[in-house]
């Protein structure tokens, strides 16, 4: 999370302070431009600290479950999602962190971000690390043409 404050709250600070610049300046579209990306930016910024990093958000992921034809990822506010086609596992360079994607059902991609202080030890983040690359290939869901 301090990573993620280091980013976004300066680059926000300093995309606001060329907007006050760039409007006093006299120079208004350009200070409409940067408007809009520290506007962006503190979006971006807030939905990433808040969903994936305190999971405070109601769609924040908070469990997942690996089934024989699907995985069940449980979010905050109770929604239960399944992943059923084309799931993909992104692991971050650090170990810190995965990211899951697939489609549901309704032939929706959706993507969430699983970190490892939200497992209760690390041999249990391994453990789900290893049933998802299981589940994610080919062989997992033979009823799935690609």
């Amino acid at each position: 999370m301090m990573w993620d404050l280091l980013l976004y709250v300066p680059t926000v600070v300093a995309l606001l302070s060329m907007v006050l610049k760039f409007w006093y300046g006299g120079d208004v579209s350009l200070a409409y431009l940067f408007s809009f990306l520290a506007s962006f930016f503190f979006i971006a910024g807030v939905n990433r600290i808040l969903k994936t990093r305190l999971m405070l958000l109601p769609t924040a992921p908070i469990a997942i479950e690996i089934r024989k034809q699907e995985i069940q990822i449980i979010m905050r506010n109770g929604e239960q999602v399944g992943l059923v086609k084309d799931l993909r596992i992104y692991a971050d360079y650090s170990g810190r962190s995965f990211g899951l994607a697939g489609l549901n059902r309704l032939n929706e991609r959706l993507q969430f971000v699983f970190h490892k202080g939200q497992f209760p030890n690390l041999k249990a983040y391994q453990t789900i690390q290893e049933m998802l690359k299981l589940a994610s290939s080919p062989l997992a869901f033979p009823s799935v043409k690609e």
